[in-house]
């Protein structure tokens, strides 16, 4: 875990995967912490670089400031664009659920260009009523957190989980109870006031919607209403599964924000990617110096050719997710070393670092050419790669 600075307040983060990957912002709901979003995990990295974060008076971070006033979905969604741009993301899967949902809602209306796609489950345009949160602000203000676990921590999962994992009430409202009271008390009141309705339906997004059938909070008919104002948002609804789907069904929720995030990238067919999602993929695995330095140098001659590369290369092969970045800098390295490419053999093994390639990984790629195209060509790969930085001296 680390921590940044943000108008003042510690805000406690995670920044997992090699920062050539494409970013995955993830926002939790009320009253939990990043950690509902632990099981999914595995299923995004490799893929997908991944930042998640705790709001305020949450997790780790710190609680909203006395003196800095209300809190409001705009303050939270400059929050996750600040701890995007510190992960260098110009833009940026985000994925919310309920409260995270709400600061999702946000950012598609506040900016909408920093998104490649958003994914919100269990929320809505309008959460509850007004008069219920403030009543459970109030009630926070009096009674305080731990008083109130009891009655909330069930509401947040289906009855059958409850009762199949007796454990799992007790933990949360353990988490929640160690909140800033607060802090809570004033995103309450926050959720009392947000109203996103008739304001999403121009983003630009593709947008993706998840409920639970079990949903107490934002049942079914909150989800098809806010997919009506998104559009008519594709919505899926997960049975026997309540408010903390990344909790209750990890695995199927981490296949419909896979789903979401492939599909971000546009229906292929017949009219292909365009050179736009093939050049911020080759940003990201190569760096924007390594870009604009090539754009640079391109003539009337080889640009059509810089053109076809990014589309193709960049775009088709690069950006697809069927497999993952660190195993298509494996194939490429292998491919490049047995045919003996040294100049982009170089670049790659450069760039495989960015990746987030291991020394092991290369190692591996580098054996299976020595066995499959030849000793020398293995060899010669090693030696460029040592020059390059790659490996430690033996003692």
């Amino acid at each position: 875990m680390s921590f940044l600075e943000i108008d003042g307040r510690s805000v406690a983060y995670r920044l997992l995967g090699g920062e050539a990957l494409p970013l995955v912002v993830l926002a939790h709901p009320l009253g939990m912490s990043q950690a509902v979003w632990d099981d999914i995990l595995p299923a995004l990295l490799g893929r997908y670089r991944v930042l998640t974060w705790d709001l305020p008076g949450h997790g780790a971070s710190d609680a909203w400031p006395l003196v800095a006033g209300k809190i409001t979905p705009e303050r939270l969604a400059d929050e996750a664009l600040a701890l995007a741009a510190h992960a260098g993301a110009a833009r940026f899967h985000f994925v919310g659920t309920s409260l995270g949902g709400a600061i999702g809602q946000q950012l598609l209306i506040q900016a909408p260009e920093r998104l490649l796609s958003a994914t919100l489950t269990n929320t809505g345009a309008v959460i509850g009523s007004a008069e219920n949160w403030n009543t459970r602000a109030r009630r926070v203000r009096e009674e305080g957190l731990a008083a109130l676990s009891g009655e909330i921590v069930p509401r947040w999962f289906a009855p059958a989980l409850l009762k199949a994992q007796p454990a799992l009430e007790a933990g949360w409202k353990t988490q929640m109870a160690r909140g800033d009271g607060e802090s809570y008390a004033l995103l309450c009141e926050m959720l009392g006031r947000a109203d996103f309705r008739g304001k999403l339906r121009d983003s630009g997004v593709r947008i993706a919607l998840l409920g639970g059938s079990e949903d107490v909070a934002t049942p079914p008919a909150t989800l098809e209403a806010l997919a009506a104002e998104c559009a008519d948002a594709p919505l899926e609804i997960l049975d026997d599964v309540g408010h903390a789907p990344s909790v209750e069904r990890p695995a199927t929720v981490a296949e419909c924000v896979l789903r979401n995030l492939g599909t971000a990238r546009g229906e292929i067919g017949e009219r292909g990617v365009s050179y736009s999602e093939g050049l911020e993929t080759r940003k990201q695995v190569l760096g924007e110096e390594h870009v604009a330095r090539a754009s640079a140098a391109a003539t009337s001659l080889d640009a059509p050719f810089q053109q076809m590369i990014t589309r193709l290369a960049w775009g088709e092969l690069w950006g697809s997710t069927d497999l993952s970045r660190t195993e298509r800098s494996m194939i490429t390295i292998a491919v490049l070393a047995a045919l003996g490419r040294d100049g982009e053999l170089e670049l790659h093994l450069k760039t495989a670092q960015r990746i987030g390639l291991s020394e092991a990984q290369l190692r591996q790629a580098l054996m299976h050419v020595a066995v499959y195209a030849g000793v020398p060509a293995a060899n010669h790969a090693f030696a460029m790669a040592k020059k390059l930085g790659w490996g430690e001296r033996l003692a």
